[in-house]
């Protein structure tokens, strides 16, 4: 399975994979208007991966075989007061 990567020139870490180049009939409107206009960024063979660097490989063909596209996110900011506040719980 091929697919498309393209990244957002508005939004940071966010990718939308399609499964033809330039055809994003599948994605809803609202989507490409938030997204930006897409900047090819690569094509995946997804039949000779087993993983993706920020991705669930499964989730991306389960989407692509689905809907016709994926939306990758950034990963949320980490909380690192959050993490403090826990390590030091765990000393006392």
């Amino acid at each position: 399975m091929l697919c498309v990567v393209y990244k957002s020139p508005k939004l940071d870490q966010t990718y939308l994979y399609v499964l033809r180049r330039d055809d994003f009939s599948a994605v809803p409107e609202a989507l490409l208007n938030t997204f930006g206009k897409p900047q090819l960024v690569t094509l995946i063979n997804l039949a000779t991966k087993s993983k993706l660097a920020h991705a669930d490989i499964e989730k991306v063909r389960h989407q692509l075989t689905e809907q016709g596209f994926y939306l990758q996110l950034p990963p949320p900011p980490e909380d690192l007061l959050k993490a403090h506040k826990e390590s030091q719980q765990h000393k006392e």
